[in-house]
């Protein structure tokens, strides 16, 4: 029981989320992590995608390129962190590790994790309401901050209404920010939130 790898069963991730495959261990006196990897089975085919070594890292599966990572500085953490799920990630991932003992035997143990993606009713944002309105001194720092529910990913943007009725728009971002707000920055300001 020294050496165990823990992880778990099943992970359920949500399309476009993003899923944590946990695979830790004690680290035990006398053994050093040669090797981790992470593969995965899908359609009775197995193929390495990722591959911690003396070399670095290295993720070996161009699908998963930028959208997979394990922790860097925690020794015993070799959880796969998948984002962006896309609906072909479902399959069983195996997390394997290499230890050399100080007698230079080679010890591995896997664990593997089924992972199911799935599709979530699409829904379209709806943003949550805060206060309805601000007062804040001339010369402060303020900012206004859109959140909303619903499918990802959300885009947002802030308009301020013009006297002629038109909207103009001030940002793309979900966070409105003034390092020093005016009193002409006073009036209405408008949030929409948009996705697929």
């Amino acid at each position: 029981a020294l050496l165990d790898l823990s992880g778990v069963h099943e992970v359920k991730g949500t399309w476009m989320g993003s899923t944590t495959l946990p695979c830790t261990y004690m680290p035990a006196e006398g053994l050093t992590q040669q090797m981790l990897s992470w593969s995965v089975e899908r359609d009775h085919s197995t193929s390495t995608i990722f591959r911690r070594d003396s070399s670095g890292d290295h993720v070996l599966l161009s699908r998963f390129r930028d959208r997979v990572s394990v922790p860097k500085q925690s020794p015993g953490n070799a959880s796969l962190l998948i984002e962006n799920l896309e609906i072909p990630d479902s399959g069983h991932y195996t997390c394997k590790v290499v230890w050399r003992s100080k007698n230079n035997s080679l010890i591995t143990k896997e664990v593997t994790t089924t992972v199911k993606v799935v599709k979530v009713a699409v829904t379209k944002p709806i943003i949550m309401v805060s206060e309805l309105g601000l007062t804040v001194p001339p010369g402060a720092r303020t900012s206004l901050t859109c959140v909303a529910s619903g499918s990802p990913p959300i885009s947002y943007r802030w308009f301020r209404s013009t006297l002629g009725g038109k909207a103009l728009l001030l940002s793309s971002q979900a966070k409105l920010v003034w390092d020093s707000v005016q009193p002409s920055d006073a009036g209405k300001y408008y949030c929409e939130a948009e996705n697929r």
